[in-house]
């Protein structure tokens, strides 16, 4: 393997053998925990911290494997829209929402107090819970669709209170932003939250009925596979959009997803393509999470201590807060909803490398957060997949 890397000096080769590796080692890891009957997504996890800097440093984060990142993550998160149409999630519209208003309240005030209560400023506790309020649809995602239980009303709560989580969660992060920089400019904040909620609306109300009128016209024309295209183009075009507004582009992405989903129902052979490019890209997407994890960090035992109450509370303040919110669905619906919303995945990282660049937390507290984003992505999946299986089996048997 030395050889090989030492001849991989060459930039394209470098990149090339970088994307082997991620995808090789996320397959392989992958296929292991399915054979263990565990979810495929932890082993992929575990993949980018083995190859890692923190472990056998055969490849390294770069701008080349963020962004292959971002793009799976995107159209993870667009096939599942494909599956979600609007009429299903305005059918818990109103539940969605005191999930999701319910999962960032309580996890903010939690990390917040626990900043304050290890000494910390008010910025860094005000990131520390920044940190802990958005939930990684994307995960959750990877998670239940291979399942077939998408369509069931826990995993549309859990979508809607996602998509929902995640705006809000931006809004308080461009809020703690611009608290740490210098004066609030609320008007900008205001703003924001219009066009995020108006831009939501629209796709999902206007931009679906659109879709659904103008798909036949398209098929017609002469280009090949030229509805699959569309699709695709939308995906980005809504995704970019998304986040020139102040919307994570991933929410961007679920939205255009939703847009064709009855499109998508009528013609299943855009499952089949989305499924092809999905399988290809998500890889990476886990894979460098995993890598992004730092072991060195943890050679001083009180950041041990404390990224482990972080994570703690962190389990517990979206398993608690979210589950409220799905208070009168029975107590298995109860815990599908709030280990659904316990993954913070990329959003977390994205948060703890925010407060790091801007200088308000140092590099203990960012290893905490890295620990807490790592560990609600593997703790979540063995749980979710255990209570979503159990309860197919009891409607089997009954």
């Amino acid at each position: 393997m030395t050889y090989f890397l030492a001849a991989a000096n060459e930039g394209g080769t470098r990149v090339l053998l970088a994307l082997f590796l991620m995808l090789a080692a996320a397959k392989i890891m992958a296929e292991l925990f399915e054979r263990m009957r565990q979810p495929a997504v932890v082993g992929e996890i575990l993949a980018g911290i083995l190859i890692g800097p923190s472990l056998f440093r055969l490849v390294s984060p770069s701008e080349i494997t963020n962004t292959l990142a971002e793009i799976g993550v995107i159209f993870l998160l667009f096939t599942v829209g494909l599956e979600t149409k609007p009429a299903s999630i305005f059918g818990v519209g109103k539940r969605a929402l005191v999930v999701a208003i319910l999962g960032v309240v309580t996890p903010f005030l939690a990390g917040w107090l626990l900043m304050k209560a290890y000494g910390g400023t008010g910025i860094e506790a005000m990131f520390i819970g920044t940190a802990m309020v958005a939930t990684s649809v994307g995960i959750t995602a990877r998670v239940l669709s291979p399942m077939g239980v998408l369509n069931s009303l826990t995993s549309r709560i859990i979508l809607g209170a996602a998509v929902i989580d995640d705006i809000l969660g931006l809004m308080i992060l461009a809020f703690v932003s611009s608290l740490a920089s210098g004066p609030v400019n609320y008007l900008s904040l205001i703003t924001t939250a219009v066009l995020a909620v108006v831009f939501t609306a629209f796709v999902v109300l206007i931009g679906a009925p659109v879709v659904k009128r103008v798909a036949p016209r398209i098929e017609n024309l002469r280009g090949s596979q030229v509805l699959f295209i569309s699709a695709i183009t939308l995906c980005l075009g809504i995704s970019v959009t998304a986040a020139y507004i102040g919307v994570a582009a991933i929410v961007g992405a679920f939205l255009a997803g939703m847009a064709f989903a009855e499109v998508a129902e009528e013609r299943p052979t855009m499952h089949k393509q989305m499924s092809g490019v999905t399988e290809f890209l998500v890889p990476f997407f886990l894979v460098n999470i995993g890598m992004q994890l730092n072991l060195e960090t943890f050679r001083d035992i009180s950041v041990i201590v404390f990224a482990g109450w972080v994570t703690l509370i962190a389990v517990l303040t979206k398993l608690v807060g979210c589950g409220l919110g799905a208070w009168g669905l029975g107590w298995r619906r109860v815990g599908q909803v709030g280990m659904g919303m316990v993954p913070r995945g990329e959003v977390g990282i994205v948060v703890a490398q925010i407060g790091l660049g801007m200088a308000v937390i140092n590099d203990s507290l960012y290893g905490a957060v890295l620990v807490m984003a790592v560990a609600t992505t593997l703790i979540a999946p063995p749980f979710l997949r255990v209570l979503f299986t159990s309860e197919k089996g009891n409607k089997a048997t009954a």
